[in-house]
């Protein structure tokens, strides 16, 4: 009996408290029409799978495929479900990459006896995409060239299926990753898809979410934020739908939503968690929402951002991605609230580690502690030509420490290959990396060297770079005045004041005091 999830809501209505519950989970994933050949029973099982696999809810969409498959265990559809539930389409490297064939497996033993347990077409359609996924065998890359070129002529054969479209659209944001010089090509035909689906079924949360993977990016942000916003609702009892509506959100320099939503996102993935799971959900959301609080000068809030990720990593001690988010996050609380702070100098120190070390070392006049940092970034940059950031950073401790030593011209030749080197570079996708940009670090230096005019320019580009981000719009507001140019540095203080949350900061305090004064 074929069943969409629109009838499955209806007749559940008039069910148990049980099936009552499971209608509560359902209005958690979002809204679609997927129907199937299942029993009524292993239906609601396959739907909940199906809305979970749509926001990358892996765990949650296992267990409900294999329910369906333990109520029916010839439901062909629930075993294509699974197969999709152990590896991330866009991350690597795999999570469990034989268990794509172990699942295809339990179903059958060949291709033959599989298919035919899939009575319908479209049914055998994404039976096939899932073997060809899983049994190729040209690697990660492969996988996804194959899954996605099966999806292709799945949605040839339907192309008015909604749910055939939602799948071939995830598959070629997949595919996108191995398809070299045709990524951004491959991920506006995703997108251009998925925005249908959107005008279609604003609520269909797999509609939303690969609208923003396909335009995840600062020049194509604005096309998602319809999507982001919405999909920000769609799906609550996801960690992964919490969090992905924010790297739409960073872009815009949302920094209130980019807090709020990984805070939901950190606790989705923390009430999934048990021991053995992956606490990369977790992880994600905490270096994320903290560096949204630390826009908001909610330095309180970042500073419980660091005790989450240090729970974090004792309940996971092994795990390098969670002791990397607690380093990372320590040493962006001390560039962003500039409480200065220097720590020993080793081997294991990494390249946000010494940015914060060093400009610790030169706002606390540690000249010991400035060579050491200097010295090491040097070395490491010198090892590492083609890390970008390493550069950069490089290059920004060495040019502010000339720069207080008042070797300026030196100073500035730094900062321009900084400079050079960030140009070369996309804006960042998420927080600020490195931590200090370097237009905004030049502009700072800029302005205190009295050349406003050009400080101007350099916090001007950060703000399109990293839109909204605190610093740069004080150091803008701050380079205005000293143009005498009143009426643009009141926009910027009025607009620090909409982004600040705590009045009792100096810079907040030095916008009320522009403010009230007029704006001379």
């Amino acid at each position: 009996m074929k069943k969409s999830l629109i009838g499955s809501l209806l007749i559940l209505s008039l069910f148990t408290f049980s099936w009552a519950a499971q209608a509560a989970d359902l209005e958690n994933i979002g809204t679609f029409d997927f129907p199937t050949s299942g029993s009524p029973e292993a239906q609601e099982h396959f739907l909940l799978g199906v809305g979970y696999l749509h926001s990358f809810g892996w765990k949650q969409a296992r267990v409900e495929f294999q329910k369906a498959q333990e109520i029916e265990p010839e439901f062909a559809m629930a075993y294509w479900g699974e197969v999709f539930s152990y590896n991330h389409p866009l991350i690597m490297p795999e999570g469990d990459p034989g268990a794509p064939i172990r699942v295809l497996n339990k179903l059958g033993a060949t291709s033959a006896e599989r298919l035919a347990k899939a009575p319908t077409e479209r049914e055998k359609g994404f039976l096939r995409a899932a073997e060809a996924y899983a049994f190729d065998e040209g690697g990660v890359l492969g996988k996804r060239t194959a899954w996605m070129n099966a999806m292709k002529t799945h949605y040839e054969a339907f192309p008015d299926d909604f749910e055939v479209a939602a799948f071939y659209t995830v598959s070629l944001i997949s595919g996108a990753t191995a398809a070299g010089a045709q990524r951004d090509r491959t991920n506006f035909l995703a997108g251009s898809i998925a925005l249908e689906l959107f005008r279609e079924n604003e609520n269909h949360p797999g509609a939303a979410h690969y609208i923003i993977h396909s335009f995840d990016d600062p020049e194509h942000a604005p096309i998602s934020l319809a999507a982001a916003l919405k999909y920000a609702t769609i799906a609550p009892a996801v960690a992964h739908a919490r969090h992905m509506p924010t790297h739409i959100f960073i872009q815009h320099g949302m920094w209130r939503e980019v807090a709020e939503y990984n805070i939901s996102a950190f606790q989705a993935g923390a009430d999934l968690w048990l021991p053995g799971d992956s606490p990369g959900d977790q992880n994600h959301s905490s270096d994320w929402g903290q560096y949204g609080h630390l826009q908001l000068g909610d330095y309180a809030y970042a500073r419980e951002w660091i005790a989450k990720a240090e729970n974090v990593l004792a309940q996971n001690p092994d795990d390098r991605r969670s002791m990397g988010t607690l380093r990372n996050m320590k040493a962006r609380y001390i560039v962003e609230t500039q409480e200065w702070k220097t720590s020993e100098i080793n081997s294991n120190t990494n390249a946000g580690e010494l940015l914060a070390i060093g400009l610790s070392a030169i706002n606390l006049g540690d000249e010991a502690m400035i060579e050491k940092a200097i010295a090491r970034l040097q070395e490491m940059a010198e090892s590492r030509p083609d890390d970008s950031n390493l550069n950069i950073i490089y290059r920004e401790v060495a040019g502010l420490s000339l720069a207080r030593q008042g070797r300026i011209e030196k100073a500035q030749a730094l900062f321009d290959e900084a400079i050079e080197l960030t140009d070369a570079q996309l804006p960042p996708r998420g927080s600020a990396n490195p931590y200090k940009p370097a237009y905004e670090l030049y502009g700072e230096v800029m302005l205190a060297q009295g050349q406003a005019e050009r400080a101007i320019e350099l916090f001007s580009e950060s703000l399109l770079r990293t839109p909204n981000k605190s610093w740069s719009v004080l150091g803008l507001a701050r380079s205005y005045v000293a143009q005498g140019l009143s009426d643009q540095a009141r926009e910027q203080y009025q607009k620090l004041t909409q982004i600040l949350i705590d009045d009792q900061l100096p810079g907040y305090q030095e916008a009320l005091s522009y403010l009230a004064a007029g704006g001379d």
